[in-house]
C-alpha cells in the first residue's frame, strides 16, 4: 500500500477513463478483482488493490464528469449526476427524498466534503448488536489516518466559511454548545457553496480527481457506462461479473458486459449492492440481506437576520456541533442552490415576492438524527434497477428531530436572529420571538408535517460475526461466498453518528487489505 502522503490532483484527472456510453460493443475483461462503484468505497478498494499488485478493472454506471461540466442549476444537476434525477424516496411512515450519486467518484463528486470520525461508542454499539468485536475505534485508525492524509482532510479554513457558518458558530458560542469547523476533504475550498451541484473551482477532492486517477496510474482499468447486474457464481465461488453498458440519460442497455475475476468487489452503495446480490441469488441466507436499512433523516429551518448574510457565499457545510451527538443529534450549517432553498419560503405573489427580496437575510441550518428505531428494506422493483425503498420513521425517532428542531431555534435567537421560517405544517409561517417558537416543543408533529430528506443511508448488507446475523463478515466477505465482498455504507452495523463517508472509505482500506491478502 502506498505511503502516507497527499494523493496528487491531475489537472487532466479523468485520462485513462474508458467511457462506454453508446457503445454498441461488448466488454470482455478478465482481472483478479472487479470493483463495482467508483465512489468512496470503491475507488479506495480499487486504488489500494491496484497499488498492492493487482490486476484491478473498476466498474461505474455513471459518467466521468468534470469541473466544466458542473451548472449551478439544480434540475440540471440532479438529472445529470442523481438517481432517478433526484426524485427517490423511500415510502413507509414518511415520505423520505433520499439522493445517491452516479457518476465517477460517486457520492464524493455532490456532497458537502464532511470527513468525520466517528466517537468510539460508536463500534461498540455494533458489536453489542452484531457481535463486530474486531471493528473497533482503535483497529480502524490506521485507516482513518490513510485517508485523511491522503485526501488532505482538514478543518474548513475560517476564510471560507462566510457570514452562514459564522452565525451558527455565534449562536452556539453563546449558548455554551461546543462547535467546531467541519473536517472536509476540500483543501482548496473558496467558499463558493456549489458543493451539491459539483464544484466548479476544482477544490473538493472528489474521488474522481484523487483515488481513482492514482488506481489508473497502478494498474487499474477503469470503465464509465457500465451498469453491474449479476455476480456469476459457481458454488461458493464467484467467477465472473456481467451487466451491460448503458446509454445516457436514460440508462438503455447496448452492449453486454461480462468481467472474469478472481475476486468480485460490490461498491455500488447501500441501495445497488443488494439488489446486484438478490438478483444473483446471493447473500440472502441469513434473510439479512436488503434489511436494516438505516437513514439520517434531516430537518431544517431558515433564520431571518436583520443584517445581510448573503447565504451563497462561504463554505456549504462549514460548522456544526456535536454538543448532542451521545443523544443522537447532530446540528449543523446547511446549504443547497439557492433555487432549491427558495421553494421552501411562504407566501404567494406579491407575499413570495416580499420573501425573495430578504433572501439575502436568511441562513439555513438543520439537524440529522441517528435514529436508531428506525427500519427500512431495499428490495429489486419489477423490471427496473431502481430499487423499492420502504423505511418506517419510529415516533421516538422523530420526536428526537422535534427536540433538535427546538435546539435549532435557540441557536437561531442567540446568533442574532429576528426571526425563523420553521417550515412545517399546522405551525406558523414565521415566529417572530423565542416565546413564539416554544410551539416547536409544545405542539406535537407528525411526520407528514415535516419536509424531511436523508442522504446518509447504511445497513442493507450489514456486516456481524456471525453468519446469521447479517450478510458480511468482519472484512466484508459475503458469509456464504468465498470471493465476493461489499464495501460501501451497506456493511454498516448500525448508525455511525455522524456522515457516514469517512468511516465507509476506513472500511474500504480495510477491506481492500483482506481481498489482497485473499488472493
Amino acid at each position: 500500500m502506498s505511503a502516507l502522503i497527499p494523493l496528487p490532483v491531475s489537472p487532466r484527472p479523468h485520462v485513462g477513463v474508458k467511457d462506454m456510453a453508446g457503445s454498441g460493443a461488448a466488454l470482455r475483461e478478465r482481472c483478479d478483482v472487479v470493483v463495482v462503484g467508483s465512489g468512496p468505497a470503491g475507488a479506495v478498494a480499487a486504488k489500494e488493490l491496484a497499488e498492492a499488485g493487482r490486476d484491478v478493472v473498476l466498474l461505474e454506471e455513471g459518467r466521468p464528469w468534470g469541473r466544466h461540466d458542473f451548472v449551478l442549476d439544480p434540475g440540471e444537476a440532479l438529472q445529470r449526476t442523481v438517481r432517478e434525477g433526484g426524485t427517490r424516496a423511500a415510502r413507509g411512515s414518511a415520505w423520505l427524498p433520499t439522493m445517491q450519486a452516479i457518476g465517477l467518484g460517486g457520492g464524493s463528486l455532490i456532497n458537502s466534503a464532511i470527513c468525520a470520525r466517528p466517537p468510539a461508542w460508536v463500534f461498540d454499539r455494533w458489536a453489542q448488536r452484531c457481535g463486530t468485536r474486531s471493528v473497533t475505534l482503535d483497529a480502524l485508525v490506521p485507516h482513518f489516518e490513510r485517508v485523511e492524509t491522503q485526501l488532505e482532510v482538514q478543518p474548513t479554513d475560517e476564510r471560507v466559511q462566510g457570514e452562514r457558518n459564522l452565525r451558527f458558530k455565534r449562536g452556539c458560542d453563546a449558548l455554551g454548545l461546543a462547535s467546531e469547523p467541519t473536517w472536509r476533504n476540500a483543501s482548496g475550498c473558496l467558499g463558493s457553496a456549489e458543493c451539491f451541484t459539483g464544484c466548479r473551482n476544482g477544490a473538493k477532492r472528489s474521488l474522481d480527481v484523487t483515488y481513482v486517477p492514482a488506481a489508473i496510474r497502478a494498474g487499474a482499468r477503469v470503465y464509465c457506462s457500465v451498469r453491474a447486474e449479476r455476480v456469476v457464481a459457481e458454488g461458493r465461488r464467484a467467477r465472473a461479473l456481467r451487466g451491460h453498458i448503458v446509454r445516457p440519460p436514460l440508462g438503455e442497455p447496448c452492449g453486454e458486459v461480462e468481467i472474469e475475476a478472481r475476486a468480485v468487489v460490490l461498491a455500488a452503495g447501500c441501495m445497488a449492492s443488494p439488489i446486484i446480490l438478490a438478483r444473483s441469488g446471493l447473500g440472502g441466507r441469513s434473510g439479512w440481506l436488503g434489511r436494516d436499512l438505516q437513514f439520517h433523516p434531516g430537518l431544517a429551518m431558515m433564520a431571518l437576520f436583520p443584517e445581510r448574510i448573503d447565504p451563497w457565499t462561504g463554505a456549504t457545510q462549514g460548522y456544526h456541533s456535536l454538543s448532542y451527538l451521545d443523544q443522537g443529534l447532530k446540528l449543523e450549517v446547511l446549504w443547497a442552490p439557492p433555487g432549491v432553498l427558495a421553494a421552501r419560503l411562504p407566501g404567494i405573489g406579491h407575499d413570495y415576492q416580499h420573501e425573495l427580496r430578504r433572501y439575502a437575510h436568511l441562513a439555513p441550518f438543520d439537524v440529522i438524527a441517528a435514529c436508531e428505531r428506525s427500519r427500512g428494506t431495499v428490495r429489486p422493483r419489477g423490471g427496473s434497477w431502481d430499487p423499492e425503498i420502504r423505511f418506517e420513521l419510529h415516533p421516538q425517532d422523530f420526536a428526537l428531530l422535534q427536540r433538535g428542531l427546538g435546539i435549532l431555534a435557540d441557536i437561531c435567537w442567540a446568533a442574532g436572529a429576528e426571526a425563523i421560517l420553521p417550515g412545517l405544517h399546522g405551525i406558523p409561517e414565521m415566529l417572530r420571538s423565542p416565546s413564539e417558537a416554544e410551539i416547536l416543543r409544545t405542539r406535537r408533529l407528525r411526520p407528514a408535517d415535516a419536509i424531511m430528506a436523508a442522504n446518509h443511508a447504511f445497513g442493507t448488507t450489514r456486516m456481524s460475526r456471525e453468519p446469521g446475523q447479517g450478510v458480511v463478515d468482519e472484512l466484508g466477505r459475503c458469509h456464504d461466498m468465498d470471493n465476493v465482498y461489499v464495501a460501501d455504507t451497506g456493511i454498516f452495523s448500525g448508525s455511525s453518528a455522524v456522515n457516514p463517508m469517512l468511516t465507509c472509505m476506513a472500511l474500504a482500506d480495510r477491506v481492500a487489505g483482506a481481498v489482497g491478502a485473499s488472493l
